[in-house]
């Protein structure tokens, strides 16, 4: 997709997206869900952890179904040593809260890293706005179950 297909509904989204999913991170530092407790340690998000905590208590809602059903794809390098889109593996995966914390990971990937071309659902802009728009409420969704939405929502 070129910067010139871009739409204003498709950039809002996009930028709303990496918002939220920006806050959830933070909303999950903050909470103490971090990858290392280490005094001096850079503080980053652990999701492993947080699938760990919640994963008894998810259940996954009719977005987050949703946003199993559609799917997301990442790149794998192809025989030709061509980057390729395949769905991204969930097999890892035990519980719906992991696909749904794998899936929503592997969005803000693709919208981070670029490179939405050469697959026909990668370049549809009306799937984009579909998993951008899901992925938002499913972020709120786990803002609620982990009980961070005051970090989340900016509610001091």
């Amino acid at each position: 997709m070129c910067l010139e297909e871009i739409d204003d509904g498709l950039r809002n989204i996009s930028f709303e997206f990496f918002y939220w999913f920006s806050r959830f991170e933070f909303a999950l530092k903050k909470n103490n869900y971090l990858k290392d407790k280490t005094v001096g340690a850079k503080a980053e998000p652990n999701w492993e952890e947080f699938k760990d905590r919640f994963k008894n208590e998810y259940t996954a809602s009719a977005e987050a179904n949703r946003l199993i059903d559609l799917h997301p794809k990442r790149q794998f390098v192809a025989q030709a040593g061509e980057p390729e889109w395949k769905p991204v593996g969930i097999d890892h995966c035990n519980n719906d809260l992991c696909k749904v914390v794998t899936m929503l990971n592997t969005i803000r990937n693709n919208l981070f890293h670029g490179g939405k071309y050469g697959d026909i659902d990668v370049d549809s802009k009306e799937r984009n706005i579909e998993l951008l728009t899901i992925g938002i409420v499913i972020l709120s969704q786990l803002a609620n179950l982990s009980g961070t939405e005051n970090d989340y929502m900016r509610h001091y």
